[in-house]
């Protein structure tokens, strides 16, 4: 038995033809892409998210305190909503740039909740950074100014969104911190 998946293995033609061989490939195809996909969806979830210690300890915590996690429509973003591009190619593109985290938390530079708070800073302009490249598109997946109320928001929130839009500004511009704590800037700035 072992003998003949062996030969098959190293001469499959000689038993088996082209189209079968093809087929086989199509199936473990599909069967690899839904895998994939299964995959790239799992590790969307909260549940994965805050699996790390260093995340439900630290951003987690900011988060359930956050208009995001809890508000009066009953509308709830999680991690994925504001950290991962819905588009396909893009969201390969966060995925593979967060094995890159993954590395980090790995190799012990943001392995223990100390470690991610001295790196904050850094960790957080690389999020702002990326959100001001792309126009802030994740948050625009729920957010719109065509959709915006103006007349219903508070006098200087009405203010402030009127002249963002005029502006040109995109959202992390005006709403870093919004739903983490706005770490402090070790040179003293502002941001």
């Amino acid at each position: 038995m072992i003998r003949r998946i062996w030969l098959w293995f190293w001469n499959p033609a000689v038993k088996y033809s082209v189209g079968s061989i093809l087929i086989a490939g199509f199936v473990g195809g599909i069967i690899f892409w839904g895998g994939f996909n299964t995959a790239m969806e799992a590790t969307n979830s909260l549940e994965f998210c805050i699996s790390c210690h260093e995340m439900e300890q630290t951003v987690y915590q900011e988060y359930k305190q956050s208009i995001h996690y809890k508000n009066p429509a009953g509308v709830r973003a999680i991690c994925s909503d504001c950290h991962v591009p819905h588009d396909w190619g893009s969201k390969v593109v966060r995925k593979i740039q967060a094995s890159g985290e993954l590395w980090a938390k790995f190799m012990g530079k943001i392995d223990t909740p100390e470690k991610f708070e001295a790196h904050r800073w850094e960790l957080a302009n690389k999020v702002w950074n990326s959100m001001m490249k792309t126009d802030s598109r994740e948050c625009r997946n729920c957010h719109s100014y065509d959709a915006m109320d103006f007349e219903n928001q508070g006098r200087r929130a009405r203010e402030k969104m009127k002249a963002g839009l005029d502006e040109g500004k995109t959202c992390i511009e005006c709403h870093k911190g919004i739903a983490h704590k706005k770490p402090k800037d070790p040179l003293g700035g502002d941001d």
